[in-house]
């Protein structure tokens, strides 16, 4: 009898053999406490999207809900077919081309810029049932992948004080948020005092991790929303809905209900399909989220030491897969493209490393439907301190680059710096890709390594992109 209790409790559970818990060095906890700090970190996607969106004319509720529901669906489908703590939504900067480029600029509805981005999910399950997508990322060399993973760091850093208004616009280009300007102007009350817990967040959340305090960026931004709350109660935050400076306290006037989907759910506009404006605005969405997607994975996967020895990343295929098939249900529900977001590195950072983290972050995504009031009062200052913690955490990967193979370091150093500069994590593959092959080839090192026939081809198609688009 002792024998068979002892053989049932050494039996796994089932969530250890669906995510293989114990083989990837981690447990339930961990995974729980990763999920919940991606979907923390990533959660202003859910009032920015809708933002964004309405500019199109689109019903700002639906893109909500539809926002919600993609995320949710995709995050579960990497779980599923690929076991990689990974968080799906939709992207950042492919939405605003949506908004601002394709329907404002270039004058096409909304419904149309929905059906281009169906078609870039269909063309991206082919691409990925090809292999076509995991040979370009498995043709990047092992240096250039950890550049990758540099200058994701240093772009969601940059982002993160973007949101926080830490850093602003300026005749500079750029500069650093002037506290004298916003007493003199009187909004110190209302902005100023948001910088300013922004800038203490990161301290907070800087102390948190040097004490290896568990879900320390978790904490990061809880304590950070926490002390808006502080402020706003005592007089110091005044809230300015006109100047979008919104309460920190969640408003439950309008209730738990979900908000309808019906004014967005599938409206794809097809009559254009084959004009060559569509068609441009297709390669657009394919190219920059084909782009964004390796990047991201790469510099996620090499922060979490998930590449094999070769450079390679096991079951890519699924984790891709799950990418396309998120676009093409996002483009159905009313949203723009859906990725593999930046901010799963939060939830690697606390040690996330299966699907599990994934379904947590999933199911929050869920839950958001039903209490929208609370997730959309997390103020984008409170999660600026992850984004700029997890920047950091990223760029460490720098010292696994060879300095000493310049061949190696300078097309890394390219790529690394684009990224932030340019605004765009694929711009900084593009470039970092073309200086790899035409240093190397200038330099006639072609000869003593091994680079692939796709990265000179990869590097080509870049080139002609520059010249022709």
């Amino acid at each position: 009898m002792q024998n068979k209790n002892t053989e049932e409790k050494s039996k796994p559970g089932i969530l250890e053999k669906l995510f293989h818990l114990k083989e990837n060095h981690t447990d339930v906890k961990t995974e729980i406490l990763a999920g919940i700090t991606t979907f923390m970190t990533m959660a202003y996607i859910l009032v920015v999207n809708p933002n964004i969106l309405s500019v199109a004319g689109m019903d700002s509720g639906a893109v909500f809900t539809a926002t919600a529901l993609a995320s949710m669906i995709a995050t579960l489908l990497m779980a599923i077919f690929a076991n990689y703590p990974f968080v799906l939504a939709p992207a950042m900067g492919l939405n605003a081309y949506f908004a601002y480029t394709v329907v404002l600029q270039m004058g096409y509805t909304w419904q149309m810029a929905l059906a281009a981005v169906f078609c870039e999910g269909i063309l991206f399950i082919l691409l990925s049932l090809t292999n076509v997508r995991e040979a370009i990322f498995n043709a990047i060399p092992m240096n250039l992948k950890h550049a990758v993973s540099v200058g994701i760091g240093l772009f969601i850093a940059f982002t993160g004080l973007q949101n926080a208004k830490i850093v602003i616009d300026s005749s500079t280009l750029v500069s650093l948020y002037s506290f004298k300007a916003s007493i003199n102007e009187g909004r110190f009350f209302t902005e100023g005092i948001t910088v300013l817990l922004a800038l203490l967040g990161i301290l907070i959340t800087g102390i948190l991790v040097i004490k290896n305090v568990k879900g320390n960026i978790l904490w990061g931004i809880l304590i950070t929303w926490a002390l808006g709350m502080l402020c706003q109660l005592t007089g110091l935050y005044k809230p300015d809905a006109e100047a979008g400076f919104f309460s920190m306290f969640p408003d439950f006037s309008a209730g738990f209900k979900i908000p309808d989907i019906s004014p967005t759910f599938f409206k794809m506009d097809f009559s254009h399909i084959f004009s060559l404006d569509f068609f441009v605005v297709l390669f657009a969405f394919l190219f920059v989220d084909l782009f964004d997607t390796l990047g991201t994975l790469i510099g996620v996967a090499s922060k979490a030491d998930m590449l094999d020895k070769d450079g390679k990343m096991p079951r890519i295929r699924g984790a891709l897969l799950s990418d396309a098939i998120g676009t093409l249900t996002g483009a159905i529900l009313g949203t723009s493209t859906t990725t593999t977001f930046v901010e799963s590195t939060a939830g690697v950072a606390e040690g996330g490393r299966t699907g599990l983290t994934a379904v947590v972050a999933a199911v929050l995504f869920g839950f958001s439907l039903f209490l929208s009031p609370i997730f959309l009062a997390i103020p984008s200052f409170a999660t600026a301190p992850a984004l700029v913690t997890v920047g950091f955490l990223m760029i460490t990967s720098i010292t696994k680059i060879d300095f000493t193979d310049y061949t190696e370091s300078i097309p890394a150093y390219i790529c690394m710096i684009a990224m932030p500069f340019m605004y765009s994590i694929s711009e900084g593959i593009s470039l970092g890709v073309i200086s790899y092959v035409v240093i190397n080839l200038l330099t006639g090192k072609v000869k003593t390594k091994k680079i692939s026939i796709l990265m000179y081809v990869l590097a080509i198609l870049f080139i002609l992109k520059y010249i022709l688009i």
